[in-house]
């Protein structure tokens, strides 16, 4: 998918090609060594070139996005927003049984429901630690925890599902 968006009032193409579970990324034409996973609505874990960054993403009042990471905001608007929309989802829950899957590998330090709690879209589902970093892994939708499939304590992979919502 290409999409074309101006990032504080520069023009941007942006490619992203899926090869099976991987996805290769392009910013004007040259390739970046990223990955980014969507850990909670409107909020990515991006790793570029071993670096982490957690971004929120929020919509504005006239269409155009409000992308922060740590503590510098940016204003971004995508070009065909109807395409942004369809294809993300933005301020929509998730339909369907979710699987909630690691951002990055790490180890579970808290988990915050059981199986058949009533959740909230972005509430929080399980805490885990990686490089040094607590990160809160959050429902996608409101619904039940149908399987927690992790442990305080336990070692997960990237990509790896510790819970399922439905």
């Amino acid at each position: 998918m290409k999409i074309e968006i101006e990032l504080d009032g520069k023009s941007r193409s942006i490619e992203m090609i899926h090869t099976g579970e991987r996805v290769r990324w392009t910013i004007d034409g040259r390739p970046i060594d990223a990955d980014a996973v969507e850990v909670s609505p409107g909020i990515y874990s991006i790793l570029i070139a071993g670096q982490s960054f957690e971004a929120r993403v929020a919509p504005e009042p006239d269409s155009a996005l409000r992308v922060t990471v740590a503590i510098r905001e940016h204003r971004a608007t995508i070009r065909d927003p109807r395409q942004w929309t369809r294809n993300r989802g933005l301020g929509a829950e998730a339909e369907g049984s979710q699987q909630l899957r690691a951002p990055m590998p790490g180890k579970i330090v808290v988990l915050l429901v059981k199986p058949g709690d009533r959740v909230a879209a972005g509430q929080g589902i399980v805490v885990m630690e990686a490089m040094k970093m607590q990160n809160e892994i959050r429902s996608p939708k409101s619904g039940t925890v149908e399987r927690l499939l992790v442990a305080q304590g336990q070692t997960v992979n990237a990509g790896e599902v510790v819970a399922i919502i439905s």
